[in-house]
């Protein structure tokens, strides 16, 4: 007997449960009372912000816990552009006396306090937090403020950490930018965007647990991306089953060569997808979505 894909697919496009919404959210205030007692960081100009899958509401049940920035703006690192921009702020810009370790060791005396010391495990990149019945799981990262220069005046604002075992390459983030672009994109579709990207994640999900190993190498990232650089138009079918034929049909066709793909970017649209350094290749973006048009059955 075939797979009712139709019903399948209107339940991966709901976001996660009541419950699990309440205990991340019951993370993320906690995350923003750790800040809020640690003596040394209160009076830092400090913004904390939910990004990711949960911010951005595509989220899905397999993939509940939360993400948690944590930026400082008393320090930030600069992308002049060029010399003539960095020749211009040389004299208003000096160097930081509070270091970005310093910051990052701060959060974790932040967090162990708050959580306690077995709750809270330091990664390379972040902070997990353990969940537990109040609160689900969540990852905890220490920025900086970003800003990419386009003048001696005005400059895009992003958040960049260094991990802790491959200094001094750093990670640049464009959280704002790609949360608005994301509201954006699922408005121009009639809120069928973000319902494609958790269909496209739990589909990526349950392929991974069928030993598919383009899903593994597939990241959730990636695959919001990908979603965001279909036009709107594939968004139009008259229910879910058409609708991510659609999207995937567009997407396969454009990554067969880098071609049609080349200037893609991040939701952000400010970094490119396919270009270095990326974690994936334009490669492993289409053998997904050819194992998923495969895995669904559609012809």
């Amino acid at each position: 007997m075939s797979r009712d894909w139709e019903t399948t697919f209107s339940s991966w496009s709901a976001g996660p449960g009541k419950t699990e919404q309440e205990r991340a959210e019951n993370a993320e205030r906690q995350i923003r009372q750790a800040i809020r007692d640690s003596a040394k960081l209160q009076n830092r100009n400090i913004t904390v912000f939910t990004q990711g899958s949960y911010r951005n509401r595509v989220n899905v049940r397999q993939d509940s816990d939360v993400d948690v920035g944590i930026v400082c703006s008393d320090t930030f690192f600069p992308d002049y552009g060029d010399d003539n921009i960095k020749k211009a702020l040389s004299k208003s810009h000096s160097d930081a006396t509070y270091t970005y370790e310093m910051f990052k060791n701060e959060i974790e005396e932040a967090l162990v306090s708050r959580f306690g010391r077995k709750s809270v495990e330091r990664g390379n990149k972040s902070f997990d937090i353990k969940e537990n019945t109040y609160r689900v799981e969540a990852d905890v990262a220490a920025f900086f403020e970003h800003r990419r220069y386009t003048s001696a005046t005005s400059y895009q604002s992003g958040v960049q950490m260094i991990p802790d075992k491959s200094p001094p390459a750093s990670v640049i983030n464009w959280p704002e930018q790609h949360y608005n672009n994301g509201v954006d994109k699922n408005d121009e579709t009639s809120r069928r965007y973000k319902k494609a990207v958790r269909i496209l994640k739990t589909l990526s999900n349950e392929m991974s647990e069928k030993n598919i190993k383009s899903a593994d190498i597939a990241p959730s990232f990636l695959i919001e991306c990908l979603v965001f650089n279909c036009s709107n138009q594939r968004f139009n079918g008259s229910n879910y089953f058409s609708m991510m034929r659609s999207v995937l049909a567009e997407l396969f066709n454009n990554t067969v060569s880098d071609e049609k793909c080349s200037e893609w970017g991040e939701v952000s649209e400010l970094k490119y997808l396919f270009r270095t350094p990326q974690p994936w290749t334009r490669r492993d973006a289409h053998q997904f979505l050819s194992d998923a048009w495969d895995y669904i059955g559609y012809k």
